[in-house]
């Protein structure tokens, strides 16, 4: 069952920008799709809760129907009340535990930034994967602290888990942070602002498929 699950966390992990329409949120999330995410994560920060499980509810439906993985970032409620298949925690939301005790069965990622022993706890305590980043300059989090490339690979050493990549990865440096052991890629400005979503979500899940030796040395950029 782990490693049924654990080979579904792999490829383009898609995170929604906030976006109030859901309308418009939701043409955006079925555009990724349909270009190959394999995972949704749906941010809600500044959304009311009403309007929050409207949206979550929405999406969830969306990533069923596609085959995808549905997350809920930060809140555990909001993942149950729209049957999420998870959640994912950073540092000042609940712990990887307590999300375990109250989701049984469900997917639970974690932050760890730039600190391997922050991942080996994750594991620990029972996360299904870890994400590292900020990887390059981000727009979404642009006081975010740097993680080197090295830090993929020791997240997954010290975790033993699949390990996502985050923060300002586009289409000229997701290449390198495959190379480097991600198991997934999180996007969101790259992909979510690019001129055309499906064209860019393929670009970026079409580097799991294939070689460092078949890319080219420099991919065009989403934006």
């Amino acid at each position: 069952m782990k490693s049924e699950r654990a080979a579904r966390l792999r490829g383009l992990y898609a995170v929604t920008p906030e976006i109030e329409d859901t309308k418009a949120l939701c043409a955006g999330v079925a555009r990724s799709l349909a270009g190959g995410a394999s995972l949704v994560q749906y941010r809600a920060k500044s959304r009311e809760e009403a309007k929050a499980v409207e949206q979550a509810q929405a999406l969830a439906a969306l990533c069923r129907g596609a085959g995808a993985l549905f997350i809920v970032n930060d809140s555990i409620e909001l993942a149950q009340a729209c049957a999420a298949d998870g959640v994912h925690l950073g540092r000042d939301d609940a712990q990887v535990a307590y999300a375990r005790r109250r989701l049984r069965g469900a997917i639970i990622g974690a932050s760890c930034y730039d600190d391997p022993s922050r991942a080996a706890a994750a594991a620990r305590d029972g996360a299904d994967y870890v994400a590292v980043g900020s990887m390059f300059s981000s727009p979404t989090k642009p006081a975010a602290r740097r993680a080197p490339l090295e830090a993929i690979g020791e997240a997954a050493r010290a975790s033993g888990l699949p390990v996502a990549a985050i923060g300002g990865i586009d289409l000229s440096n997701a290449g390198r942070v495959v190379d480097a052991g991600a198991d997934m890629i999180a996007v969101v400005s790259a992909l979510f602002e690019a001129p055309d979503i499906e064209r860019a979500a393929r670009a970026f899940a079409n580097l799991f498929s294939s070689s460092p030796s078949t890319r080219a040395p420099t991919q065009p950029r989403a934006l």
